[in-house]
Order: C-alpha cells, then structure tokens, then sequence
C-alpha cells in the first residue's frame, strides 16, 4: 500500500475485523457466501503483511513470497470461485468464462512464483513488487476478467458494486503508480471489500 508500514498494519487490521464480521454474518444469512465473505480476511492479512515488508525494507524474504502468493495466483482463483459458490444456481453458467480464466492464469502464476524470485523495493511512498511474467499483458487481462469480471457478472446488486469499485480502483492506481500497481491496487481492493459486509445483511438472502 502507500505511505507506510503503519498505514498497512492499521488498514489491515480494519479490513480483517470487517472479514471477522463478514464471515459471522455469512454463517447465519449466506452460508454458501462463506468462501466469498473471507475475502476481506485474507485482504487485510495481505495488508499486514506488506506492513512486515516495509519493515524489512523490501528484498526478497518469506513475507515478499507469501505477499506475492496471496496477490498473484491466490486472489485470481479465489474470487471467482467465492462468487460462483454465492450466486443462485441459475447465475453459474454466465461465470464459468471468469472461473476458468482464473484457473489458467492461476496456474501460469503458481509456475512463474515456482521459478523466478520476487523481489520488492521501497519507492518513496509505495511498494514495488518485481517479478518476470511472461506474456503480462495476457496475464493482466486474465486477471482482470477473473477477479472483476465475475464480480460485474454475478447479477448481485452489493456484488456487482464491489466490482465497478474494484475496476474503478484498477484504472486509478494503473494510472498513477504504473509500476506499483499489484501493491496499489490491491490496498484499494482490500477497502472495496467492505462493500461485503453489507451485502451480507439479512435483508439481501435470495
């Protein structure tokens, strides 16, 4: 995220007590939205991770990969799984084009992480993350279409605002920090996700 190691572990926190909530709520209105409800969970452990690479001064130690497994093939296969698993029955089909190409560019990520080193770098007030990915630009789409594309494509009001949310977030942080976009983007995800929270209320049971 920006700024500091204090601004990653207090957003952090906040996003995995919002997850806490998530899940509580998930258990007794959405049991299927379980998976889906965790998001802000592992988004705000995320954070707080990065807040241990910040004080490490970046390089390329265990919490550089375990940041970089949650960010790279973790979220692109977890979300449109989350999202398959809460929608109706019904809204399935139109999800199984943003499930798969989470598999496929989850398993091209899990075979680049397996063979190449990432490394991160302090760059004034944001976080650099390198790593050599083959055919970026495909990779990138994929993961777009993975993650925010099965949000928009869940036919779920709170759900398909989580994903103009998220695309919105994308186009900023692609615009204004190119080169710390996996680190930028994914802080402003993590806020998103609080959107959950209220889709999960008692009232939004299909």
């Amino acid at each position: 995220m920006c700024w500091s190691a204090t601004a990653d572990l207090v957003a952090g926190g906040a996003i995995a007590a919002v997850g806490v909530g998530c899940v509580s709520r998930a258990a007794r209105t959405r049991p299927r939205a379980l998976p889906l409800a965790a998001l802000p969970l592992l988004l705000g452990a995320h954070q707080i991770i990065e807040a241990v690479i910040w004080n490490d001064g970046g390089g390329s130690g265990p919490a550089v990969l375990a940041w970089a497994v949650i960010a790279l093939p973790l979220l692109p296969l977890w979300v449109p799984a989350g999202v398959w698993c809460a929608v109706a029955p019904g809204a399935r089909r139109r999800l199984l084009v943003p499930l798969a190409a989470g598999v496929v560019t989850a398993g091209v990520l899990v075979h680049v992480l397996a063979t190449s080193t990432v490394t991160a770098e302090v760059r004034v007030h944001t976080m650099g993350y390198s790593i050599g990915l083959p055919g970026s630009g495909w990779l990138l789409a994929g993961y777009l279409l993975a993650t925010i594309g099965s949000l928009l494509l869940s036919g779920e009001r709170g759900l398909v605002l989580l994903g103009v949310l998220a695309a919105v977030a994308a186009a900023v942080c692609a615009a204004l920090w190119r080169w710390e976009f996996m680190s930028t983007w994914c802080a402003g995800a993590a806020l998103c996700s609080v959107v959950l929270y209220r889709w999960l209320r008692p009232a939004a049971r299909p």
